[in-house]
């Protein structure tokens, strides 16, 4: 019992020591991408690739001067840092009290709380149906794209070139495993209703400390060219390693009150994540006893999966092609 308790020690600490500590990696990533530029800046070129070269000088010297790490993540700093959580707080912290103070000015006596609760509720309703909710959503689309630069090029460089998949693996791999972290996150959010005082809580926390790192790893072994099954059998087997790995992020994101900031705070923390990700080396060997943590979601997502295909070969024309036809169809898409 205490070995396994100081293996779960053990573990638990090196996952925390990889995702604090691969953070610093940044720089030392960005150097070795502008000695990569550099060095293809200088390599031999033909006369009409030299006279191309030249005539895109112009438009590349801005990207490549620019490291795209540091680069990527100080945009990320900027627009849910610097535009998105700025904004909340100079609303909540000014623009509101500055308001109610000239509402108590205005009005005065014993209305002016009344009349400014009607007005502080059709303010931030207005504010956050036509700011907040608009830019939350811009937020998450552009972030995608961005962790997904930040992740290519860490594994680029520190890994070689990924194993990309066909679009449709690629369109089914990505759908499976998003409707997957989402039921996860669900279950994640039940767990903190188990009527045991502080066990839920606690779980629950555990949940997101193995959910980020999901989400963290996964860029790494999708370019490694690991099946969602695969992935989230590793984590089973190492728990300890992914709890200690998602728990620096877990526990800050759950310091702010509001969701939006909490979400700030990620968006802004999480591209250092992918990059500790990227540089770290997980436990090869499987723990004492896995958590079959991912279970029911794995098997709800299947009967969701199974369900829709078969309704769709349904009601598709193509389930009518002959078996022949079928033939034709899969060796070419094996081509």
């Amino acid at each position: 019992m205490s070995n396994t308790l100081n293996n779960i020690v053990a573990g638990v600490a090196r996952g925390f020591r990889d995702a604090v500590l691969g953070t610093f990696k940044v720089y030392k990533l960005d150097m070795a991408i502008q000695a990569d530029i550099a060095t293809k800046s200088v390599e031999p070129m033909t006369t009409l690739a030299r006279r191309r070269s030249e005539k895109m000088k112009h438009k590349k010297i801005e990207k490549d001067s620019e490291p795209l790490l540091r680069h990527r993540i100080l945009q990320c700093c900027l627009l849910n840092g610097g535009l998105f959580w700025t904004s909340i707080l100079i609303f909540n912290g000014l623009i509101l009290p500055c308001l109610q103070w000239l509402t108590e000015i205005i009005f005065g006596g014993s209305a002016d709380n009344a009349v400014w609760g009607w007005i502080g509720l059709a303010l931030s309703m207005t504010f956050n149906t036509l700011w907040i909710l608009p830019l939350f959503v811009l937020s998450k689309i552009v972030n995608c794209f961005w962790f997904q630069d930040i992740a290519d090029a860490a594994y680029n460089k520190s890994r070689g070139h990924p194993q990309i998949p066909s679009i449709s693996m690629f369109i089914a791999d990505m759908s499976f495993s998003l409707l997957l972290q989402g039921l996860f996150l669900i279950q994640g959010m039940l767990v903190n209703f188990l009527p045991i005082p502080g066990i839920g809580q606690l779980v629950g926390h555990f949940h997101m400390c193995v959910l980020y790192s999901l989400y963290a790893f996964e860029y790494k072994w999708f370019n490694m060219g690991w099946e969602v099954h695969k992935r989230l059998s590793h984590i089973e087997n190492i728990w300890p390693y992914f709890f200690g790995f998602g728990l620096p992020l877990a526990i800050l994101t759950a310091l702010p009150s509001s969701l939006i900031v909490s979400g700030c705070v990620f968006s802004i923390l999480f591209p250092l994540i992918i990059i500790s990700a990227n540089e770290a080396e997980e436990p090869t060997e499987s723990f004492d006893f896995p958590l079959k943590l991912f279970a029911p979601v794995v098997a709800i997502s299947n009967a969701i999966f199974h369900h829709s295909i078969t309704k769709r070969s349904m009601v598709s024309p193509s389930s009518r092609t002959t078996p022949v036809k079928r033939t034709r169809i899969a060796e070419h898409d094996r081509s």
